[in-house]
């Protein structure tokens, strides 16, 4: 196994070195608030980031905002200037002239993915963004999930309504800050305006877990960038090993996919074990089996572990192999037993000295 460096910098101090970086160049800068789901709050935080802005004494102006507006965010644009939309064939669009002409430090610009009427400069409102960035105004937007094109398909399966206003995840990826925006799930669940009914708990839940991944992936663009631009080698090695535990009744494939993302999230390694009992039944071994070749198709070491004493095997070999992370499903407290005494899993929590326990849990 390689050395790894104790010099390592960990990923704070590496993102405030981007941070602290971008804010001494002078060039404009692009931040992001990007909402799960509708009513999340997204344009209340991007004006009132640009009201507080102005008290600070920067040049801020809008340049482009919805109608209809909630008392709440009429009340945070109450003091800001705004440069009027135009109307091109009856579609409202950014009036790009104004707005270059009147040069401000920042200009916010609600809904990033609106498209533009044929025969304007721009098809696109993210293109027009591209241009003030490019002007040196920096920007402050907002934007849905459902509208990046990448995430559209994914986010249309899990809420029913499709979308055709996009804006590239490569266009995301450029910013230099990206704000999820969360609120509680009261806000976002039960009838909405228009009659239709809101999202439920369980699928706001895993828009904010998509909304989350794609955050992280632009920090780590961030992060690549700033080490690209001062001639950084990663040469501390990999950081995170994870390891996944394969049991008959563990939801493979939710293991599998979360440690897949993190893996290629933090370059790191993926490693799937496994014991090989004869007690098993038909059944559970080819669901173990089953586990194993989806582990090897997304690339994961196998590795087929043998001790009597499950957690004792499994600990033993993730610290041989230095393991960060333990992917481990679990039923519940059944048994008066374990209510009592604990279970293999509070064992291994206890026992886990530095390495992070993640809990699948499974019928």
């Amino acid at each position: 196994m390689p050395a790894i460096s104790e010099k390592r910098p960990t990923p704070e101090q590496l993102l405030h070195h981007v941070q602290t970086d971008e804010e001494d160049q002078s060039s404009a800068r692009l931040k992001i608030f990007l909402g799960y789901a509708s009513g999340v709050g997204k344009s209340f935080r991007m004006l009132d980031e640009g009201r507080r802005r102005r008290e600070r004494g920067q040049d801020v102006v809008v340049g482009a905002i919805q109608n209809g507006l909630p008392p709440d965010i009429a009340q945070a644009i109450a003091t800001l200037e705004i440069i009027p939309l135009k109307h091109v064939d009856g579609v409202a669009v950014m009036d790009m002239p104004a707005i270059l002409a009147r040069a401000p430090k920042v200009c916010l610009v609600d809904g990033l993915a609106y498209d533009n009427p044929p025969g304007s400069e721009h098809q696109k409102r993210w293109q027009d963004v591209e241009q003030l960035l490019k002007a040196g105004i920096s920007v402050i937007t907002s934007v849905n999930l459902q509208h990046i094109e990448e995430k559209r398909e994914k986010v249309e399966a899990i809420t029913g309504k499709h979308v055709t206003d996009t804006v590239p995840l490569s266009f995301l990826q450029t910013a230099d800050e990206i704000v999820v925006v969360d609120a509680p799930p009261e806000n976002c669940i039960g009838a909405s305006n228009d009659g239709k009914r809101k999202l439920t708990q369980h699928q706001l839940s895993e828009l904010r877990e998509i909304a989350l991944w794609l955050a992280a992936d632009v920090v780590d663009q961030q992060l690549e960038r700033y080490l690209e631009r001062h001639g950084v080698e990663q040469l501390w090695g990999t950081q995170e090993r994870i390891l996944i535990w394969l049991s008959p009744r563990a939801d493979a494939k939710r293991m599998l996919d979360s440690g897949v993302r993190n893996r290629d999230r933090f370059h790191g390694e993926l490693i799937a074990t496994h014991l090989n009992r004869p007690d098993w039944s038909p059944e559970q071994r080819k669901h173990v089996e089953e586990a194993v070749e989806m582990a090897r198709a997304r690339g994961a070491e196998i590795v087929e572990l043998d001790g009597e004493d499950s957690v004792e095997t499994l600990l033993r070999f993730a610290q041989q192999r230095g393991i960060t992370q333990i992917y481990v499903g679990h039923k519940g407290r059944d048994s008066w037993l374990e209510r009592c005494f604990g279970s293999d899993l509070d064992r291994l929590i206890r026992a886990a000295e530095g390495i992070d326990v993640r809990v699948f849990p499974h019928p």
